[in-house]
């Protein structure tokens, strides 16, 4: 029997009080992939051990995007990533645990290297954008939000 084996990574789905969702355009370097070009994200990473899940929220958002200050955080979905992780001559699933994410600031976006752009989308655009990584399933409940 052939498996396949998955990394496991959690997702911040950050929305501000207009309703907005905050994307983050990945950048081409740090990819391991190019052939997807560089596509809009979400913020996130993958679990250190022994590391909670809030933990880890709260660490990929402020390494991602500045934000210090996570105000509430609630599950949203658990999904099958469209894209696979090039892993010497095979790849590797990607299976993400995403959260919706409340901040207090969100005015003074502060990107890493890993993404080039940061912008606030309306649900509706951000579900379209996100169709790269995220099944339709996922992408519909995003911009019903």
């Amino acid at each position: 029997m052939n498996e396949d084996t998955f990394h496991l990574g959690i997702k911040a789905l950050i929305k501000n009080k207009e309703g907005k969702v905050l994307l983050l355009r990945v950048n081409l370097e740090q990819l391991k992939n190019h052939s997807l070009g560089a596509y809009w994200d979400i913020p996130g990473g993958r679990i250190h051990k022994n590391s909670s899940v809030e933990e880890t929220l709260k660490r990929e958002i402020e390494e991602e995007t500045g934000i210090t200050s996570i105000t509430s955080f609630s599950k949203l979905d658990m999904v099958l990533s469209n894209i696979r992780i090039p892993e010497g001559e095979t790849s590797l699933g990607l299976i993400l645990g995403i959260y919706i994410c409340e901040v207090n600031d969100t005015t003074n976006i502060k990107i890493s290297e890993e993404h080039t752009d940061a912008k606030w989308f309306d649900p509706k655009e951000a579900a379209d954008l996100l169709k790269v990584k995220y099944p339709a399933d996922f992408c519909s409940k995003i911009a019903t939000l």
